[in-house]
């Protein structure tokens, strides 16, 4: 199966689980709150009964006649009461027990109106009085046990229901989706330590078995680009496009790191708040994990493209949004260590013309850079404004060790790293070409133990052309 598949299959089943359990959700929420809303009735009209029944000691043990007109006022407005309620109260119970409570209060009502109407003391009479209001108290409270027990069942169902989809999700995020991404990482390890030896001279090509999917294809069309090379080893400085091709393979793998990080980090930060987390922030950490495989997915693919490179998918956008939403996407790794964030963001920001993927990723890479750089309890400041022309200023100053004057110059330059063998040195790189496909400009200013600030320029979307 191949790669893209695999990812689309995964990400189904996850969703699939998560759509079910919010199925079943809804269904027990509003089961749940159909019994809710039944007690409360319930509740104002067992007060009517009660009150009923104490006329009906009144009548009968201190001889007051004046209790019995007191019950028909008290059992027409119980009648009414049942009448306004009925459909939620059939939706709860059903209507057969609804009219079961309905016809006992019409009997208890028929037999105290014939004591109003005998005007008269009928021993008969009232035992059966008493008789139809012990039968209606009885049916009441059967109904409100039988509902209450409902309540409890359903509380119970939906807790075993909650926990059923979070263990199947559980068990896709924490034992196949690793797989499936080590699967991914073994084959692109490959592509890119031979897209660097290629850069260095050195021409070989991968041995082993070849995966059949889309980076089987890219392992085999480097292998035939490798063998070519060494034939026309004199030809490989003027083969561009090659060259392209290692850039862009080393720069898949390092785009690749942050998503990974962020699902590593979720997965570790799941398992240590687990018990403390309620069931929809653990639906949230899911998604978090889902719009991560989308990101690598995307990134695949492009790597696929590589030959015919996919235009940038503009439309007006929100940087304050798109902020926001790089902020979850790295909550993890700001918590991990305990940086704080500072945010100042300017309201009424024009739109601007973006690919809204591309701009989330320019800012976890410069968000990523800036927590490398600090220490535990140091501050990233985000601040967005809005230019003297019109467009819109993102800074992004972190509190770190800052950067050399001497090597400030070269950072946006591909292969320059600060970060030894840790680092590939494309990610401001790939930033930069972003950051200039999108019209605007990205520059850096640094003290050395004082921290580095990046500055990114964007135009409205009126500014160009106004058209996403």
């Amino acid at each position: 199966m191949t790669i893209k598949r695999t990812l689309i299959l995964h990400g189904a089943v996850i969703i699939g689980l998560l759509v079910l359990t919010g199925v079943f959700a809804v269904r027990d929420v509003s089961s749940l709150s159909a019994s809710s809303r039944y007690m409360e009735i319930q509740e104002r009209i067992n007060s009517s009964f009660l009150e009923m029944r104490l006329s009906e000691k009144n009548y009968f043990l201190f001889k007051d006649d004046q209790a019995i007109e007191d019950i028909l006022v008290m059992v027409e407005e119980a009648g009414r009461t049942l009448d306004s309620f009925s459909q939620e109260m059939v939706r709860a119970i059903g209507r057969e027990k609804y009219l079961a409570l309905h016809q006992a209060l019409e009997a208890y009502q028929m037999q105290a109106q014939a004591i109003a109407a005998s005007k008269g003391r009928d021993v008969a009479a009232e035992t059966s009085l008493r008789e139809h209001g012990r039968r209606l108290m009885d049916i009441s409270a059967r109904l409100t046990n039988e509902e209450r027990s409902k309540i409890g069942r359903l509380i119970t169902d939906t807790k075993h229901g909650m926990l059923v989809s979070f263990l199947l999700i559980l068990i896709l995020a924490v034992f196949f989706t690793p797989i499936i991404y080590r699967r991914i990482l073994t084959s692109l390890n490959k592509v890119s330590q031979l897209a660097m030896e290629i850069a260095e001279g050195r021409f070989r090509t991968i041995a082993g078995p070849v995966p059949h999917d889309e980076l089987g294809t890219m392992i085999k069309a480097m292998n035939t680009m490798s063998e070519q090379l060494r034939l026309r080893e004199d030809e490989l400085v003027q083969a561009k496009k090659l060259s392209s091709l290692g850039i862009l393979t080393a720069g898949v793998a390092h785009e690749l790191t942050n998503p990974l990080n962020n699902i590593s980090m979720i997965a570790q930060t799941y398992q240590e708040m687990y018990d403390s987390l309620s069931a929809d922030e653990r639906i949230d950490f899911m998604r978090k994990v889902s719009t991560e495989c989308e990101r690598i997915q995307a990134i695949v693919i492009n790597l696929l493209d590589f030959a015919k490179p996919k235009v940038a998918s503009f439309s007006c956008g929100d940087v304050n949004a798109v902020i926001g939403q790089t902020l979850k996407l790295v909550r993890n790794m700001l918590d991990v260590s305990n940086i704080e964030v500072v945010l100042d963001l300017r309201e009424g920001l024009p739109c601007v013309r973006m690919d809204e993927h591309q701009i989330t990723q320019v800012f976890v890479n410069l968000i990523t850079n800036a927590i490398q750089a600090m220490s535990t309890g140091q501050t990233l400041t985000i601040r967005t404004m809005l230019t003297e022309d019109g467009g819109v200023r993102i800074e992004i100053k972190d509190t770190g060790k800052g950067i050399p004057p001497e090597i400030l110059g070269n950072i946006f330059d591909p292969f320059f790293s600060t970060k030894g063998v840790d680092g590939t040195g494309l990610g401001l790189s790939v930033s930069y070409g972003i950051i200039r496909n999108h019209l605007g400009s990205i520059t850096a200013h640094s003290e050395v133990n004082k921290g580095t600030t990046f500055e990114i320029l964007l135009p409205a979307g009126e500014q160009v052309g106004g058209q996403p």
